[in-house]
């Protein structure tokens, strides 16, 4: 087994708990908080968030394709739930996320504990390319928290517009 690394960021938006929790909830809006280099393409639309629901999606690392797999091992609605890779690039893959209205809106943790394969090949690449990477796909996805729900700290660049999230307007037309 090799090394084990956590990667945790925890944000506070400016919206309510239900509204956050039920954007994250919904696998559909995976597309929506992945970073544009990543390629990403869910391929099991459609799929209801709830214990044992598997997800699968397409994304290109480095220009590689590849395919992804998970698992949601727990669900706990507006609360946390859990996604566990079955096949993809890690050798393990475990993501926390978890949920909790606080004054003014509502904290998001996002806990991923991962291993990448190949021994000292993958600390290589850990050290070298895998750790800045994760980081920027993760603050790609604070970015676009911010836009959505806006920021505790006043640095959303949503401010002075509808505050309900475009995920949740009733609109005929597809976003």
């Amino acid at each position: 087994m090799g090394k084990r690394h956590v990667l945790e960021r925890v944000q506070r938006v400016a919206a309510p708990l239900s509204t956050v929790s039920a954007f994250f909830e919904t696998p559909d809006n995976l597309e929506r908080i992945t970073p544009p280099f990543l390629n990403f393409r869910i391929l099991t639309s459609g799929v209801k968030m709830e214990k044992g629901a598997i997800i699968e999606y397409r994304l290109k690392m480095r220009g590689i394709p590849m395919g992804w797999r998970t698992r949601i091992d727990e669900y706990v609605p507006g609360e946390r739930f859990v996604d566990f890779q079955e096949k993809g690039p890690y050798r393990y893959w475990h993501h926390l996320h978890t949920f909790r209205a606080i004054d003014g809106g509502t904290e998001l943790v996002d806990r991923v504990t991962y291993e990448l394969p190949f021994g000292p090949l993958g600390a290589v690449a850990h050290a070298v390319f895998v750790r800045a990477e994760l980081a920027r796909i993760f603050d790609h996805r604070f970015e676009v928290a911010k836009e959505l729900f806006g920021d505790l700290d006043g640095n959303s660049r949503a401010r002075g517009v509808d505050a309900t999230p475009s995920f949740l307007r009733t609109s005929s037309v597809v976003e």
